[in-house]
């Protein structure tokens, strides 16, 4: 006989959410162990190093580690982007910006080094919203980097539901990954 499984709880719709712009650079991580062993390094699928790195991000963190301490222990995951990665933005610089909104929007708690993701709209969750938002950064470019029209997208951080949704602008409809 098999171990029971019930069914899980199911979030509610409209609940409260989180919209931000989607960034097109190269998922990356710092990684501060508990026990103050050090700092880890990640891109989206592995760890890396300066000598096996992902455009230069773990190079960037060796570079500026003092002052990421101050990032605490965890996983601080953000996005990389900027010169040289994806889109580019028209940057000649690259930048990391923070994913976790809830603890890294004021520029008092986190490291001048980083940026975190712009808040396009925090409050209950629609289609309709995600719809406005899409549209504003359709008609306004990019909130991340202002003056540049190719804004990649949203992601929704839907609260009730601990889980987060993209849509992205262009191809939206298409599997990323349909070449593997």
């Amino acid at each position: 006989m098999s171990d029971f499984e019930g069914f899980p709880k199911i979030a509610r719709l409209a609940r409260e959410c989180t919209i931000t712009e989607k960034i097109d650079g190269t998922n990356a991580c710092i990684y501060f162990p508990d026990d103050g062993s050090g700092v880890l390094i990640g891109s989206r699928t592995r760890w890396i190093t300066p000598a096996d790195d992902n455009y230069g991000f773990a190079r960037w963190v060796h570079d500026h580690l003092t002052e990421l301490e101050t990032l605490g222990p965890g996983r601080h995951f953000g996005e990389w982007w900027g010169a040289g990665i994806q889109r580019r933005y028209g940057l000649l610089e690259k930048r990391f910006s923070l994913f976790n909104t809830f603890r890294w929007t004021d520029p008092a708690t986190r490291p001048a080094c980083c940026d975190v993701v712009p808040i396009l709209y925090q409050g209950v969750f629609t289609t309709d919203v995600v719809e406005t938002q899409l549209e504003r950064l359709r008609a306004f470019g990019s909130v991340a980097a202002p003056g540049f029209l190719q804004a990649e997208g949203v992601i929704v951080c839907h609260h009730a539901a601990k889980t987060y949704f993209k849509q992205t602008l262009v191809k939206d409809d298409e599997w990323k990954g349909k070449g593997e």
